[in-house]
Parts: structure tokens; C-alpha cells; sequence
């Protein structure tokens, strides 16, 4: 019965999902046929291509959930874990650093207009936080104690009790690969959204040596994800080396160029870089120190699943 009823609810958020494409298109829609600057559909295909396809996944777990296929069990439980992790380090950013970005954006400027009250400032980013602890945090912490349970694991083998694709490695292993399949496909779309811009050492790649590179890290993640998925040490390794060179990369880069230069090469309008500015979350060297320890979580993560794959014989 609770397979059911989490399957349900889990096909109600792919379809929710897909609500956010169709707003999206929507939008696009609507701004092109305003007479205001039409917005570039570079910059909304992440959003399209990451809900759209997190509507059909979440379908097909839902789907998968109702059958209890231990396949199933093993994805949503991976899901869940991912979609609270991420749900905790938004709702720890928007407390902390949304209220310099609204009020930097809601300040007297160019349009003459008066800065937000400082109440309704405090109004706001309590509702975003109880509204992002909802949904990022409440509920996936829910997904994830259901799906851990040992009697939902239990249920899914016995009626599913052929072996799947998920039992060939452990579920953190399993994890950290789907992960690297879905960081290739963002380097994928990385020439179409970003133009190609990619830091690299120092400098920013622009058109064909950034695409090349892009592609080449499609390679390096899938590969890696690969290896890692057959529990080989050399693909541990790769991607340990491949990650610390980009935290070196990014640093060199970001240490000497603004990241509003990125952005320019990247198409962004002027206006929304502008924006950007106004925060002053990224001003100095600030995305220097940002992208050296963004990798820090998943260089810990790999030292968590090395025992899976360095075992004593």
C-alpha cells in the first residue's frame, strides 16, 4: 500500500515538473510577442532541459514505485537523498545570502524607486525559507525515510526478486555515477547555453576550444561514471584528478578575471548582468573561493565511497 501511495505522489511531482516546462515555454511565448526584450532561449534551456527530463524520470520511478520494482526502490532512494542534500544547501543560501541579493535588487537605482520596507524584506525571506523547508527538505526527508525502510526493501525483492542493474554496486556508488551521467549531459548542453565559455587555467575558452573542452569532460564524467559503476579503481582515481584540476583551473581563472566577464561571453543581457552585480555576492575574488570549495563536498563524497571500491582482500 505505501508503494503505492508514494508512487502516486511521485508521479504528482514529475507532473508537476512538466507544469514548469510548459510555464516556461509559456513565458518565452509571452516575452516574444512582448514589446520588451525577448528573453534568450539559451538561458531557459537548463531549466526546460532539467524539468523536462526530471518529469519523465519521475513518471517512470512513479510507475516503477506502484509495480515495487526494487529498481525503483533503489532510484527513489538515491533521488531522495540528492533531493534533500540539495534542498538543505538552498534553504541554508536564501537565509544567509538572500537578503543582501533582494536587498541590493530592491534598492533605489535607475528606476527611481523607493527601497522594500525592511519588514516586508524579513516577510519574504521567511516565507521563501518556510516554503523551500517544505519542499526541500520536509518532503524529501519523508521520501527518503520511506524508501530506507527495511521493510520497503523487503517487499520490493519479494515481489521483484530478480537481480537489477542498481544491485551491481552499492547504492552511494550508484549515486555518485548517475550524478556524472547527468554532469555529462550538462557539458553537453554547455556550447548550445554557454557558448562554449569555459575557464581554463586562467583564461576564459570561447567557441570551439570551449566546445572542445566541454566535450572533452563529457567523455572524462561518463567514462569515469562508467568505471566507477563497475567498481574499477582506476575510474576512482580519474575522477578525484579530474575534479582537483578543475578546482585548480577554476581558481587560476576566477583569481585573475571577473566573473562578469564570463558572463558578457556568454550572451547575458546587460540588464540581468546588472543584477548580478547588485548583489555583490561575487564581487573580488569571491567566485574564486566559491568554485575551490564547491568541490570540497564531492572530493569528501568520493573519499566516503572509496572503501566500496578499495576493499582489503
Amino acid at each position: 500500500m505505501g508503494l503505492t501511495v508514494f508512487g502516486v505522489m511521485t508521479l504528482l511531482l514529475g507532473c508537476l515538473a512538466g507544469v514548469f516546462v510548459a510555464l516556461m515555454l509559456f513565458g518565452l511565448a509571452a516575452s516574444a510577442n512582448s514589446g520588451a526584450a525577448p528573453v534568450p532561449f539559451s538561458t531557459m534551456l537548463p531549466g526546460i532541459a532539467m524539468y523536462g527530463g526530471l518529469a519523465v524520470v519521475l513518471v517512470w520511478l512513479g510507475i516503477g514505485s506502484i509495480m515495487a520494482r526494487r529498481w525503483a526502490r533503489a532510484l527513489l532512494l538515491i533521488f531522495s537523498w540528492s533531493w534533500l542534500g540539495m534542498g538543505v544547501f538552498m534553504t541554508v543560501f536564501v537565509a544567509c545570502f538572500m537578503p543582501k541579493i533582494l536587498a541590493g535588487a530592491t534598492s533605489s537605482g535607475t528606476d527611481g524607486q523607493p527601497a522594500m520596507p525592511q519588514a516586508a524584506l524579513v516577510g519574504m525571506i521567511v516565507g521563501m525559507v518556510l516554503v523551500l523547508g517544505f519542499f526541500f527538505v520536509l518532503l524529501p526527508a519523508v521520501w527518503t525515510f520511506f524508501y530506507h525502510s527495511r521493510h520497503v526493501k523487503a517487499t520490493c525483492e519479494t515481489r521483484d526478486p530478480a537481480r537489477s542493474w542498481t544491485d551491481a554496486c552499492p547504492l552511494p556508488v550508484l549515486g555518485f555515477c548517475l550524478w556524472l551521467l547527468f554532469s555529462a549531459l550538462m557539458m553537453l548542453l554547455l556550447p548550445v547555453i554557454a557558448h562554449g565559455v569555459m575557464p581554463f587555467f586562467g583564461v576564459f575558452l570561447t567557441a570551439l576550444p570551449g566546445t572542445i573542452l566541454c566535450l572533452t569532460l563529457a567523455v572524462i564524467w561518463g567514462y569515469a561514471a562508467w568505471s566507477l559503476y563497475r567498481l574499477k579503481q582506476h575510474g576512482w582515481w580519474l575522477i578525484v584528478i579530474a575534479m582537483c584540476g578543475f578546482m585548480v583551473s577554476a581558481w587560476m581563472t576566477f583569481a585573475r578575471h571577473d566573473i562578469m566577464e564570463m558572463y558578457r561571453l556568454m550572451g547575458y543581457p546587460r540588464t540581468q548582468i546588472e543584477q548580478i552585480q547588485k548583489t555583490g555576492l561575487l564581487d573580488g575574488n569571491r567566485m574564486a573561493w566559491l568554485t575551490a570549495f564547491s568541490v570540497l563536498p564531492f572530493l569528501a563524497y568520493l573519499a566516503f565511497i572509496r572503501k566500496f571500491l578499495f576493499r582489503k582482500s
